[in-house]
């Protein structure tokens, strides 16, 4: 190899690698539910914090509680989730610099339309003392997710955190994987509104409860707290945060709709 050829190749290394280090520089790690992953609000959302800001972003969808220890463990730089409890939890551990409102929907529960456990209604309580009482199918995330939270708050409510029925399953997964399986044995479900409106395969499933107020579902978004995780890049982070909750960033989330219905409203601020 002649001195010139070496010296060529220790450039181009050096350029590839200058170039690896700043592409990496110009991305974040986001923390993030599977109902914005699976909803597909991301596939809408971050291309346009792209064009604003330059910046990509890394989606890691789990559910809320394994997002919250991801970003605890300082595997992120960012998280956006849907358990308010456990957000506040995050921030008050010195884990987030600061939880800000972003977004709500709302749960429904998902059943089989000829309802054998007559649950259809708008008492989310009701159902569930409904289901328990007739041993009903029913498919549970069980997987510490955010709609997870909720649904045990809700047997909570109907005081039958022991007594959910014989046909209670916890599948331990995400929220798609959750309405397939109730899909395919005729179960019902606990789902977040978003979700079961990009969902295909429906089969003979369909809202029965909604409307209560105990059903709302807010999200939040934190910047992960450099002062646990010095390599947490705070200020790229705080661009994405400044952007969602901006009139910009909360004009793409309402401007995101399926079959002409709204999936998600924005309520930074408030």
């Amino acid at each position: 190899m002649t001195f010139q050829t070496f010296t060529r190749r220790t450039l181009v290394c050096a350029v590839l690698a200058t170039t690896s280090v700043w592409a990496q520089a110009q991305s974040i790690v986001m923390s993030s539910t599977t109902s914005t992953e699976q909803s597909g609000l991301f596939s809408h959302l971050l291309p346009a914090f792209k064009k604003a800001s330059g910046l990509d972003v890394k989606v890691v969808a789990l559910g809320t509680g394994q997002a919250l220890d991801m970003a605890r463990r300082g595997d992120a730089d960012v998280v956006f989730v849907h358990d308010q409890a456990a957000e506040d939890k995050f921030v008050a551990d010195g884990f987030g610099i600061k939880r800000l409102p972003v977004m709500y929907n709302d749960f429904v529960l998902i059943g089989p339309k000829a309802d054998p456990a007559a649950t259809k209604g708008k008492d989310i309580v009701a159902a569930l003392a409904k289901l328990s009482a007739s041993n009903a199918a029913f498919v549970s995330r069980g997987d510490k997710s955010g709609t997870h939270a909720a649904e045990l708050r809700f047997w909570k409510m109907a005081t039958l955190d022991d007594k959910k029925g014989g046909g209670y399953k916890e599948c331990g997964c995400g929220m798609g994987p959750a309405l397939n399986m109730a899909a395919s044995s005729g179960a019902y479900v606990l789902a977040d509104r978003a979700t079961w409106l990009n969902f295909k395969n429906r089969a003979d499933l369909g809202i029965l409860v909604e409307g209560d107020n105990r059903l709302f579902n807010q999200y939040g978004v934190m910047v992960v707290n450099p002062a646990k995780h010095a390599h947490v890049k705070q200020a790229d982070a705080q661009k994405f945060v400044d952007w969602i909750t901006s009139g910009a960033g909360q004009g793409v989330i309402a401007d995101y709709k399926i079959g002409g219905e709204q999936l998600f409203f924005p309520n930074a601020g408030k």
